[in-house]
């Protein structure tokens, strides 16, 4: 591993997790070096556009360059390619609105978003990060993870985002095995009071977990009794021809 930068992608780590801007002395506290050395790493950064200084508070952001690579990761997944199509026709449906995404670490990252088909006011998701806990596309991802990438997930630290989002490692290894057993997974409320999802895995040509495919929105209506099995199963479907794309068998 080359030092420089792995100090340098953690910084970036930093600078994403949420707070809009910070200062060296922050940062430095934050990944554990030294200021003079957070100070040149930070320069460096700002240089290829990586991070930005705002020239008033002398405090740091992430760059215009971080949004480019990003644009270029979406542009290059086969995940997102494949599911464009698909994503769009389980919209009309279910009525409802659509997330596909990807594992990074122990989060979700959305990779597209196809809005619930009607005039209401929705906000484009697309590079949201949400633990993967706390929804089912997470649920849906980790649950066909090889055993031991599984275990370093459950390994990590968590936090709960509502009063249902389980945190405990048995809770969520029960969560896990119910969703193996059915095929998708069912998200209550864990991440965001009110909004529940239904997701299923998609697989690759190798048999591997590549992301998933999820319903989202109001609790009241996914998980409406007369409505779930429908949409569980319009999902489940959906998640199958992606995967078919992909080169899955199946």
């Amino acid at each position: 591993m080359i030092q420089s930068v792995a100090r340098a992608a953690v910084i970036l780590g930093v600078l994403g997790s949420g707070t809009s801007r910070l200062g060296v002395t922050e940062i430095a506290a934050r990944v554990g070096l030294a200021k003079p050395t957070v100070h040149g790493l930070l320069r460096t950064l700002v240089e290829h556009d990586l991070v930005t200084q705002d020239p008033a508070s002398g405090k740091y952001s992430l760059g215009a360059g971080v949004l480019q690579l990003g644009n270029a990761y979406l542009d290059g997944s086969d995940l997102r390619a494949r599911s464009l199509h698909w994503a769009q026709d389980l919209a009309f449906r279910a009525n409802e609105a659509v997330w596909v995404a990807t594992l990074s670490g122990t989060r979700v990252i959305v990779l597209h978003h196809v809005f619930r088909p009607d005039n209401t006011v929705q906000i484009l998701e697309v590079g949201a990060a949400i633990p993967w806990h706390a929804c089912a596309l997470g649920h849906a991802i980790v649950a066909y993870l090889p055993a031991e990438d599984a275990a370093r997930v459950l390994t990590a630290e968590r936090s709960a985002l509502t009063g249902r989002t389980k945190t405990s490692r048995a809770a969520l290894a029960q969560t896990l095995a119910r969703v193996r057993r059915r095929g998708y997974a069912v998200e209550d409320q864990e991440a965001t009071v009110g909004d529940a999802g239904i997701a299923a895995p998609v697989l690759t040509s190798l048999g591997t977990v590549a992301g998933a495919i999820a319903l989202t929105g109001p609790a009241d209506r996914l998980l409406d009794p007369d409505a779930k099995d429908d949409l569980a199963r319009a999902v489940t479907e959906t998640a199958l021809a992606v995967s078919r794309d992909l080169g899955a068998a199946g």
